[in-house]
Formats: C-alpha cells, sequence, structure tokens
C-alpha cells in the first residue's frame, strides 16, 4: 500500500483517528493518537515525532528524539475503538541519521530478512506460532515492604469445587484435564469465538481455538504460518484481540507463562521452515522426512538454546514453567511425534510444503520479533557450519534414568542463566548487523538489573513457610 492509498483508506473508511504503534524494546504496543487532519502523504513519508528516552531500555534523555515512520502495509480498523479509528504500525529511525534505529525490535526483524536472503539459503522464512493464555475472572497483586500477594479466580477453576457461588452449577476443569472438553466445563468457547472472528476481521487466518490442559483458563487459538515480519506483526495483533476481548467480557487474559501452580503453564510451540523461490526447503530423505538442511537448523538451535532463551523466554516466570512434569521441553533433544522434547517434527501431513520444525521452549511473553529472530539467526548458523544435531530421542524424555538423562543438554534453569549464556554466546546474531552490540548489551543490563535483581532481593511468600521459624 503506498502512502497515497493509505489516505484514500482513511477518506472510504471515514476515519477520525490515526494510532500510531510501535513495539518497545521488551514486547509492549505502545501507541500515541493523532487526528486525521495531521496526516498526509508527506507526514506518512516524513514521520511522527516522539521522546524516545521514556522508552524501556531505549534512549537517554539528552539524546531522546526519535521517528516514528507509518508502514502503510500494515494499517487495519481498530475493533475496539468508538471513535473509527486506523492504527498503523510504526518503525523507528534516528531524526539526524535517517537511519533504521538498532534497538527497534521491527528493524531487527526487517534486518534479519535482508540478511537471510543475502547468504542465499533461502528468501523466506515461515513461523507458525501456537500461543497459549490463560483467561481469569478476577486478578489481584500487590507487593510492598511489609506485604506480598497475589490473587486470581476463575469460575472453572478446580479450587472452586466447593464454592458457594449461588448456586455453584459444577462442571469444574481438574488439574490437567482441560484439554478438549466441550461446554459446560469449557466456559471460555463463546469467547474465544469472538476472540476468532475479530482475528479474522484483522486479516489473520486461523487454523483451530480450543480450551488447553491447565485448569483455570487456559486457551490456544492458533494462527496460519506466515513470514516473519508479518507473523511477528500477527502476534501483537492476536495479543490485543485476546486481552480486549477478555475485557469486554469482564474477565483479565495473560500470557504470563506460570501464573499457577501445580498445573500446566502457557507455552508459545514455534513452527518454523525456510523456503526460496517459493519451495520448501526441509522437506527430503532424512529422519522423519526432514532435508540435511533441516537437521543443520536444528543443530544450531540445539546448540544456541541457552542464548536463544534468553529471548524465547525472557521472563524470570518463564522459568517457574520450564520443569519436568508439565508438558514444558526442557530437554534440548529433537523428535517426530515426541512432545517430550524441546524440538518436534510434526506428521500430520506427508506433503512437502508441511515440512517444518517445532521448537516447543518458547513461551508468549517474548518480543516476536526478537524470538523469531534469534531463532532463525541460530538455525542458519547450524546450515553454515553444518552442525550435526545428534541422533533423534523418540522415547519420552521424562522417563529415562538419571545416567541417560544426565546425556542430554538441557534448557537453562532460570532467566539468570540464560542472560549469562547470551552474554557468551552471541556472535551468530551479529551476523549482517542484524543484532549489534548495544543491542545485546542494552537487554542484558535490563535483563539484569530491571528483572532478575528486582525479583531476586524481594522475599517470597513460601519462604515465610519454610524459613520463619527457624
Amino acid at each position: 500500500m503506498t502512502a497515497k492509498e493509505l489516505m484514500q483508506l482513511v477518506k472510504d473508511q471515514g476515519i477520525k483517528l490515526i494510532d500510531l504503534r510501535f513495539v518497545d524494546f521488551l514486547g509492549t504496543w505502545q501507541h500515541t493518537t493523532v487526528p486525521q487532519h495531521q496526516i498526509d502523504e508527506e507526514t506518512i513519508e516524513e514521520g511522527f515525532g516522539f521522546d524516545g528516552s521514556s522508552i524501556r531500555g531505549w534512549q537517554q534523555i539528552n539524546n531522546s528524539d526519535m521517528i516514528l515512520l507509518p508502514d502503510p502495509d500494515s494499517a487495519f480498523v481498530d475493533p475496539y475503538a468508538d471513535i473509527p479509528t486506523l492504527a498503523i504500525m510504526c518503525n523507528i529511525y534516528d531524526p539526524i541519521s535517517k537511519e533504521p534505529y538498532t534497538k527497534d525490535p521491527r528493524n531487527v526483524a526487517k534486518k534479519a530478512i535482508a540478511y537471510l536472503n543475502s547468504t542465499g539459503i533461502a528468501d523466506t522464512a515461515f513461523f507458525g506460532p501456537e500461543a497459549e493464555f490463560f483467561v481469569f475472572d478476577n486478578i489481584q497483586y500487590d507487593y510492598r515492604k511489609n506485604e506480598g500477594f497475589f490473587f486470581f479466580d476463575s469460575v472453572e477453576g478446580d479450587w472452586n469445587t466447593g464454592a458457594d457461588e449461588g448456586p455453584n452449577l459444577g462442571y469444574k476443569v481438574r488439574p490437567k484435564e482441560g484439554y478438549f472438553p466441550c461446554p459446560p466445563t469449557d466456559t471460555l468457547y463463546n469467547l474465544r469465538g469472538e476472540m476468532v472472528m475479530i482475528m479474522e476481521e484483522l486479516g489473520l487466518t486461523i487454523e483451530n481455538s480450543h480450551h488447553e490442559v491447565a485448569s483455570g483458563g487456559q486457551c490456544e487459538i492458533d494462527m496460519r504460518f506466515a513470514p516473519l515480519v508479518e507473523q511477528a506483526d500477527n502476534l501483537m495483533k492476536y495479543k490485543y484481540v485476546v486481552k480486549n476481548t477478555a475485557r469486554a467480557y469482564g474477565k483479565a487474559a495473560t500470557f504470563m507463562p506460570k501464573p499457577m501452580f501445580g498445573d500446566n503453564g502457557t507455552g508459545m510451540h514455534v513452527h518454523q521452515s525456510l523456503w526460496k523461490d517459493g519451495q520448501p526447503l526441509f522437506a527430503g530423505d532424512e529422519y522423519a522426512g526432514l532435508s540435511e538442511m533441516a537437521l543443520y537448523y536444528i543443530g544450531g538451535i540445539i546448540k544456541h538454546a541457552p542464548s536463544i532463551a534468553a529471548f524465547t523466554n525472557a521472563a524470570t516466570n518463564s522459568y517457574k514453567r520450564l520443569v519436568p512434569g508439565f508438558e514444558a521441553p526442557v530437554s534440548l533433544a529433537y523428535s517426530s511425534r515426541n512432545r517430550s522434547a524441546s524440538i518436534r517434527i510434526p506428521m500430520y501431513s506427508s506433503s512437502p510444503k508441511a515440512k517444518r520444525v517445532e521448537i516447543r521452549f518458547p513461551d508468549p511473553a517474548c518480543n516476536p520479533y526478537l524470538a523469531f529472530t534469534v531463532m532463525m539467526m541460530a538455525g542458519l548458523d547450524g546450515i553454515q557450519n553444518k552442525i550435526d544435531p545428534g541422533e533423534p530421542m523418540d522415547k519420552n524424555l521424562y522417563d529415562l534414568d538419571p545416567i541417560e538423562l544426565a546425556s542430554i543438554p538441557q534448557m537453562p534453569t532460570s532467566l539468570k542463566e540464560a542472560i549469562n549464556a547470551l552474554e557468551k554466546d552471541h556472535e551468530f546474531l551479529l551476523k549482517g548487523d542484524v543484532f549489534t552490540e548495544d543491542v545485546i548489551s542494552s537487554w542484558i543490563e535490563w535483563k539484569r538489573e530491571e528483572e532478575i535483581a528486582q525479583v531476586d532481593m524481594r522475599p517470597h511468600p513460601y519462604e515465610f513457610l519454610l524459613y520463619f521459624d527457624s
């Protein structure tokens, strides 16, 4: 879409407001809104100024001026705005150099695709995330010097079987039994249906939706695969729809990886494949119908997984999910059909176009532009250096004896461990100037100071149970 075509869309749709959106360093959608008369072909091409020092992890106050440059192709009518509003995703530029800002995640993802093309290996990287989320009926939390708590509730939670709901009509989801039961057990059927309809109105292609394994309102809606940057844009729209539709129903949706103890956490399995000239490159005659290239891609993922986790599992809470026993893949192995492995090769179809690898350890709290990029860069490094992924593991990895399990590399057990791995292993991300040293160092600094240290220095409620009488 050209700037002229965008202005025609504004006119045809009777748009009154333009919502300029961008994703911050950590993956949150930010926005600023201007009246329709403030945008024309010239401003679309020149952009809009804003204060970059007020955005987490970005500019210093003495160097704060930044430019929001709208991407006309990304425009969509906001389904939640009372006044006709056109939302447009923006890229961030430096006002002096006129160059794309290195810490803009969308620019990082666009550079990654340019680098992919420059290698000659492929011209398209397809991604298909399966983002899960919880929908609660109430959420409260606080932390002070003398108290700290969280409380959430769900009408379908297994803890509410004995609650006086005036009346309690039963049909609560038992722990780990939320996968696929029909209503009335699945209380979120209509809510998900509305989410799907709105997502498709915004151009997302939805493949299915269902209740997930956990009690307490865990859901999943799956999108059809799409090229990397487009799919990261789609995931931002997806989260926006999930959160706002839940809000309209008087509920609260969260993509927090592990809000609930004793039941499954929230993951985001990410299907990936490389294509060139319209042809799939991951189909072949090797294990599970993969090509040699696909196996090398897997080798790169396994080698760099601890560093990848700094972006794909980027919250301290992520590692409450990455523990054995709750369908969270902690062993760095690959297999066909085996969901206990961190990398799975789906076997639903024999079509070469359906051949892909599924990376199972990411979670949806990540910044999708950065998470998708680091996985692709690791896979490319595997292809370029012909990294052998080792032998597949077709047995249940949760049931291995300790000696056999010790031979399989494991995912990091904390965000601290993942950040330390990134500090030591990030050369593969610097290829093609996709990531830069300032992006890596800023990410490490933010995670250590603003998240890891903040959690580490605060007493945990369970510590009182363990140690108060010591």
